[in-house]
């Protein structure tokens, strides 16, 4: 990062900052809101499984994974787009 101008350093963490205010946000989605609004997904039935169950018993985490992925994989594209990428 030493080799960035302060206006590029500046550029560099609102792209990060908002990317991390954006993941931050689907995970209070899939950790409070789902989870809230578990009675009602019940009435609807995926495979013979109430959907409150599913989201709680696997569809929490496996969101959770992607989220780290897509934020690893958009993390990447802007340490590129600055040069600051690692090797």
């Amino acid at each position: 990062m030493a080799q960035l101008s302060p206006a590029q350093r500046d550029a560099y963490w609102r792209k990060t900052s908002r990317l991390m205010w954006i993941i931050m946000g689907w995970w209070v989605f899939f950790s409070f809101l789902i989870p809230a609004f578990a009675v009602q997904l019940n009435s609807i039935v995926i495979a013979g499984f109430p959907l409150g169950f599913y989201m709680a018993a696997q569809g929490s985490l496996v969101s959770y994974v992607v989220l780290c992925f897509w934020n690893a994989s958009a993390q990447n594209k802007i340490d590129q787009e600055f040069g600051v990428a690692e090797d």
